[in-house]
């Protein structure tokens, strides 16, 4: 059969996670009291930073772009995913998981991107304080920002170009509960090595340097660390480190695990529970761990709390 014989199907049915009735209303429950939370905690950090001018630094600049990630490729999965909770047919449409696909990787490897900018600003602030206005100067982190978005586009479209190329001639039922890469893959009856080895190097380069990139930042800053002679500063100064690194370790880790790998040792059940981790619970905790244990938000969130009520 030749592949221009192949039909394009319309649309794409999602396993999930469980055909229970009152299981999937009990997730459905969960989960959207976590995209709540995600949503609620990620805008409140953004209009914290935007409104309060102490927090208008690079390292608040940011997180502020940090939380606007989270939600956006949050929202592009979690939405659909509730829905589908209650639905008695889990279905995208076939142009529904084109934009789906697009959005989510553009937005997660824009994240990578931050976060290792983010691990750079520390770097310059702890262990060159000096010259952190030149290092993270405005200039900088307007480029860091664009370069971020800009990777995050461009391998999102190669990844979606090529993903949505291969012919689906036989089943159109994707064991998961969003149009992810590897579990497409695995449903196109040609031959997907290209697939995967693109997906190795695009997402092999921006993980892999990123994390370099945030483990030398905080190799370095922990070298600074334990040679502060005070250890209520060194204490202070490894404690928010410490946070923002086992975030990061985190998110890493459970993306490295989907996307590094061959599809022949896809395993669909593991795969559907790592990726509720990236793309639903981290966005919820990210304003937490990156940002209300850190006493300056705790502080601007105190002063719009006593200006509220000054104007009453």
């Amino acid at each position: 059969m030749s592949e221009k014989n192949y039909s394009v199907p319309t649309e794409f049915i999602f396993v999930g996670f469980t055909d229970s009735l009152p299981l999937r209303i009990t997730l459905f429950s969960t989960f959207l009291i976590v995209y709540s939370l995600t949503v609620v905690g990620n805008t409140g950090l953004i209009i914290l930073v935007n409104t309060v001018s102490s927090l208008q630094t690079p390292m608040y600049y940011f997180l502020g772009n940090l939380s606007f990630l989270d939600i956006s490729y949050s929202t592009a999965i979690t939405p659909k995913m509730l829905a589908n909770f209650l639905a008695a047919r889990k279905s995208i449409s076939f142009y529904g998981c084109v934009v789906q696909m697009l959005f989510f990787a553009c937005f997660a490897d824009a994240e990578c991107l931050i976060l290792a900018a983010m691990a750079y600003d520390r770097y310059a602030a702890i262990c060159s304080p000096l010259l952190y206005s030149t290092l993270v100067s405005r200039r900088v982190c307007l480029g860091l920002i664009v370069l971020a978005y800009f990777c995050g586009s461009v391998t999102s479209l190669v990844h979606v170009s090529l993903t949505f190329r291969l012919p689906f001639c036989g089943s159109n039922v994707v064991n998961h509960f969003f149009c992810d890469i590897p579990p497409l893959l695995a449903l196109a009856c040609a031959d997907t090595h290209i697939n995967e080895l693109l997906l190795f190097a695009l997402c092999g380069t921006i993980q892999i340097s990123t994390f370099l990139v945030i483990f030398v930042s905080y190799f370095r800053i922990l070298l600074t660390v334990l040679s502060i002679k005070s250890s209520g500063g060194r204490s202070k100064t490894f404690s928010t480190c410490a946070s923002h690194l086992t975030a990061v370790t985190l998110f890493y880790g459970t993306l490295m695990f989907t996307y590094l790998r061959p599809t022949t040792s896809y395993a669909p059940d593991t795969d559907k529970v790592v990726a509720v981790f990236y793309t639903v619970v981290f966005p919820m905790f990210n304003p937490m761990i990156y940002s209300f244990r850190n006493k300056d938000v705790k502080h601007a969130l105190k002063k719009l709390y006593e200006r509220k009520w000054i104007f009453k």
